[in-house]
């Protein structure tokens, strides 16, 4: 019977391999604490220099790289993804490999700090009421509360700088990003509503941002004015969730 956790400090590649091989036959979660570099190749390519990170590997295939500064990881790979581990010319490197579309993401582990595995038993599903989430899947149920001929495609879409709350087009096709504000938005709100639309418009043309809150207050009104951004007053709703909205296929973003 395997253990629930395992961990090693400085560990050597062969602890290394035989932990993570260990982790991923019993579905575990895997956290690494590393020196390493990383490179990424898919739809574009990148490499990260030399620095300390927390590796975080799930069962379902995330692989998540976290700096440690911000929320948001620095590289992922999203499930679904394999991951094996890869010895070459002395160094040792985790590979995160996605089969659709193409993407590769490349870790060498320098110097390793700490390995550990964590066989997780959860079964249940967080309960929001009241939530981002909750006003998302009320979008996703009545469109036509952001305005007419919106459709809604995806919650919590994954881009460049973050997540987006809610990804759509509008009647005349152009691609519109929601972020959602259970309380009154502020600068801090338009600012990241303006960092994922001008990720969004390095890639495609026509990109609307729209700020959904049930208030603003004036600093942020009047730079969402100053960007071109938009505000759409909505209240989280106080009822019971209904079903969610089915999310379309990632062929959305296809001219």
């Amino acid at each position: 019977m395997s253990m629930k956790v395992e961990a090693k400090v400085e560990p050597s590649h062969e602890e290394i391999t035989e932990i993570l091989d260990k982790a991923l036959s019993v579905e575990a979660i895997v956290t690494l604490f590393a020196y390493c570099r990383v490179f990424y190749e898919g739809r574009a390519k990148s490499e990260l220099g030399p620095g300390d990170r927390v590796i975080i590997i799930k069962p379902d295939g995330s692989f998540l790289i976290h700096q440690k500064n911000k929320r948001e990881p620095v590289n992922w790979q999203p499930p679904g993804s394999v991951v094996s581990i890869v010895l070459e010319d002395g160094k040792i490197m985790l590979r995160s490999v996605r089969r659709k579309p193409k993407e590769t993401l490349e870790v060498e582990l320098i110097k390793t700090y700490l390995i550990s595995y964590f066989q997780a038993e959860d079964y249940e599903e967080l309960a929001l009421t009241g939530s981002e989430a909750e006003m998302a899947d009320l979008i996703f149920e009545n469109p036509s509360l952001i305005e007419e001929g919106f459709k809604p495609l995806f919650k919590e879409k994954p881009i460049k700088h973050g997540i987006v709350d809610v990804l759509g087009r509008d009647k005349h096709g152009n691609l519109v990003v929601l972020e959602l504000k259970r309380r009154r938005a502020d600068l801090h709100a338009v600012s990241q509503l303006k960092r994922y639309v001008d990720a969004l418009r390095e890639e495609h043309k026509n990109v609307r941002g729209i700020l959904v809150a049930p208030s603003l207050t004036a600093g942020a009104k009047k730079l969402l004015e100053k960007e071109g951004l938009e505000f759409k007053k909505l209240n989280p709703p106080k009822r019971e969730k209904k079903k969610k909205g089915k999310q379309k296929t990632l062929d959305f973003l296809s001219p």
